[in-house]
């Protein structure tokens, strides 16, 4: 077998070197002393010979080149997205994967953590940094008792008062990185149009029953706000924001306080004494009224998780039927809405703020009733029935602060409008397979 292989590497020898130009002499008794050397030998350097001769590579036995790597299997859920139809200031609706879905805050800068703000061409997440859940912060015992002061002065108004040091330091506005505005009836509840029959022609139901659901809901609503909310003392005397007037106030203990014998009532023509910043009636008067604020304060805070404990018996009952029979009625429409509204609050750095056409008293009567105090504190709920939307959407955006990025969530064609004005993404609620989505993209971090 090596004698074999001996002349086939001499024959190849002699072939490579007929074809080769000026090999000399030395070259050839190079060749011929190969019969000198050890038959193994032979054996190795024919192999070699006749791979090259074949135009195979050479490789030693410990120099394999290795296999192609497998191609990494990602392991993301695949999601069936429906469009979210959400409206941009450019006036045309998206679905998640379209360049220039989201807009920013028309603000001179933008920072770069706001890059995150934009849906992915893949379903995958863009980590919104969900490092903890909100925690509201505790309610008082009663709600003749004191609220905490916050440490920190707000935006929104003075507050004067003891201060407790057990209560919970809440996230500095500046530190907010997103502000949801919402819109609150047709957008989280179902109220108004129950009323004009709107809501019943449009989804196919029962008119004569959502007329009934919503004069009960309504007389609900002004019993709550008369009885409790001090609604005859300030419906003329409006305020946007529950802290507006807080800086008449003295800080006076309210525990034993006759609301009833006080002397306060709203003359003729009150609300022109409320309506501009700075022009105020008497101090005496301006004090009394900054108590009846602070106390529906410290009612909604007190009672905001427990509504059944501010109506008693046998009203609770009444109520809690009532809040079954809309559910059904509107498909689930607020839990829905309120499963969205958590998801927000469960984010460090997110808030839910509210921005309703209703006036503040009967505002916080509705968000009471309907379950959505835990969703919205009490500081961040505003009227805009005497200033209109754009100005609460301006104060909203003082408050935050530049840095912040603005969503906007409702029905109507103001907020709408304002939103496209201030550059801020909306997203319209039309029927409740749209807060479905709102939900979908909330969990998936598109928002």
């Amino acid at each position: 077998y090596d004698q074999m292989n001996y002349r086939h590497g001499l024959q190849t020898l002699q072939n490579t070197s007929s074809h080769s130009s000026g090999c000399d002499e030395m070259d050839i008794e190079k060749s011929n002393s190969l019969t000198k050397v050890p038959s193994f030998f032979f054996s190795s350097l024919s192999r070699i010979i006749v791979m090259a001769a074949y135009g195979q590579t050479q490789y030693s036995p410990a120099l394999q080149p290795a296999g192609p790597y497998a191609s990494y299997t990602h392991h993301t859920q695949g999601y069936s997205m429906p469009s979210y139809n959400i409206k941009t200031e450019d006036g045309l609706s998206h679905s998640p994967g379209q360049t220039g879905l989201l807009g920013y805050s028309n603000f001179s800068s933008t920072p770069s953590s706001q890059s995150l703000y934009s849906y992915s061409h893949t379903h995958g997440k863009n980590y919104f940094c969900l490092l903890g859940e909100y925690h509201p912060p505790p309610s008082p015992p009663t709600p003749g008792k004191e609220e905490g002061v916050p440490t920190r002065r707000g935006s929104d108004g003075k507050l004067r008062g003891r201060k407790r040091a057990s209560d919970p330091a809440p996230p500095l506005d500046s530190d907010i990185e997103r502000v949801f505005i919402w819109d609150l009836d047709e957008t989280i509840i179902i109220f108004h149009s129950l009323l004009t029959g709107t809501f019943s022609s449009r989804f196919g139901k029962d008119s004569s029953k959502a007329v009934s659901l919503g004069l009960w809901m309504e007389e609900m609503i002004f019993n709550l706000a008369d009885s409790r909310l001090f609604f005859n003392d300030l419906e003329e005397c409006d305020q946007v924001h529950i802290d507006d007037v807080a800086s008449d106030d003295n800080g006076q203990d309210l525990s034993t306080y006759n609301f009833g014998s006080d002397g306060f009532q709203s003359p003729a023509g009150a609300g022109s004494l409320c309506l501009g910043s700075g022009v105020h009636g008497g101090v005496d008067w301006m004090r009394k009224l900054a108590f009846r604020y602070r106390r529906v304060k410290e009612i909604y805070n007190t009672y905001k998780n427990n509504v059944g404990g501010l109506l008693g018996s046998p009203k609770r009952e009444e109520w809690l039927q009532l809040r079954r029979e809309m559910e059904v009625l509107t498909d689930l429409w607020l839990t829905q809405a309120l499963k969205a509204l958590a998801l927000i609050n469960s984010r460090p750095n997110c808030v839910n703020v509210l921005v309703t056409t209703t006036q503040l008293i009967p505002a916080l009567s509705k968000v009471l009733l309907y379950g959505l105090g835990s969703a919205f504190p009490i500081e961040n709920i505003y009227s805009a029935t005497k200033t209109g939307k754009e100005s609460c959407f301006e104060r909203v955006s003082q408050r935050f602060g530049r840095r912040a990025v603005y969503v906007v969530i409702g029905d109507g064609a103001e907020e709408e409008t304002v939103a496209k004005k201030k550059n801020m993404p909306f997203w319209r609620v039309s029927c409740r397979a749209d807060l479905e989505a709102l939900s979908h993209a909330l969990e998936l971090d598109y928002l």
